[in-house]
């Protein structure tokens, strides 16, 4: 029996989700409501894509992604967890942590009152998951489709010690044309500049793009805004439980080192990522649980 048929059987609901291999070992759900469409992957607790009703796709996804086991997927939205960027003392370990290249179980699926789906998926921990972490917790990665998309990752310390959390929701936004877009919201924020040495400088007005853009904004508020004058819509990003976001585009040169971006899919996306990085990682107390949350919205202009 494919893991499909499997989960098929236990969870699909009838004309609101289903579940398809697409791969081999590789699995998704196909989310339909009243208000849009999604698909999530079972390896990362992954969203691929989620287009609203009547609106272009907010969420962008390579053509050229590559779906296999172990392997990150070019677009959607990572989940970058438990650290953001490089281990802070291992530089074997993978970048951004092993979250989003390991299997995730469902444990819940649900219409709501209101109509939305709400998908919540479960870290599975194994040997080799204890071995690059050895802390004991859990993790949860609760997606909700609606008029928004709504993502709450969530990370309990089920041991009897202290840890430090870093992570990131590094979502890959669908954009007209990166040279025209600006984002709002990050004024008067300090950010640490990972394409000039890490030097921490200050914004000064909107963000907007000519080149490379690697950057960590520190004692942000939970509100930004991605204004596409070519898509005639302006993404609208809220969060808790952050007071860092990333934003990033490689643009050519390093799109075209990557593999998996095209000629110009540099040109169509842009990362704005609620985060707890840097000055903003976690100390979760044993016991505690930690929950980032951020919806994104697209609004016509």
């Amino acid at each position: 029996m494919s893991t499909a048929t499997e989960l098929n059987s236990r969870f699909a609901i009838a004309d609101f989700l289903g579940f398809e291999d697409i791969a081999e070992g590789f699995t998704v759900a196909n989310v339909t409501t009243r208000f849009g469409t999604a698909r999530v992957a079972l390896q990362g607790a992954h969203v691929m894509t989620y287009q609203p009703a009547g609106h272009p796709p907010l969420i962008w996804l390579s053509k050229f992604a590559k779906f296999a086991p172990g392997k990150s997927i070019r677009g959607g939205v990572p989940l970058c967890w438990p650290w953001f960027g490089a281990h802070a003392t291992d530089a074997k370990l993978p970048g951004h942590g092993f979250a989003r290249t390991v299997p995730w179980q469902l444990a819940d699926a649900r219409v709501l009152p209101d109509h939305r789906v709400r998908l919540e998926f479960e870290l599975i921990q194994t040997e080799a998951t204890r071995a690059q972490w050895p802390h004991a917790c859990t993790a949860r990665n609760i997606v909700t489709v609606g008029p928004e998309l709504e993502l709450e990752l969530a990370t309990t310390n089920t041991g009897n010690a202290p840890f430090e959390l870093g992570q990131a929701l590094h979502t890959y936004f669908e954009i007209g044309d990166i040279r025209k877009t600006t984002i709002t919201g990050l004024a008067n924020c300090d950010f640490i500049d990972k394409v000039d040495g890490s030097a921490r400088k200050a914004q000064h007005g909107a963000v907007s793009f000519t080149q490379e853009t690697d950057r960590v904004y520190l004692g942000t508020h939970g509100h930004c805004e991605i204004h596409d004058p070519v898509l005639g819509r302006r993404i609208v990003i809220t969060s808790t439980g952050s007071r860092s976001t990333v934003v990033w585009n490689p643009w050519n040169e390093k799109a075209d080192k990557m593999g998996d971006f095209g000629t110009d899919g540099w040109t169509a996306m842009v990362c704005v990522e609620t985060a707890n990085a840097v000055e903003d990682v976690i100390q979760l107390a044993p016991g505690a649980t930690h929950r980032m949350v951020a919806q994104y919205r697209s609004v016509k202009y």
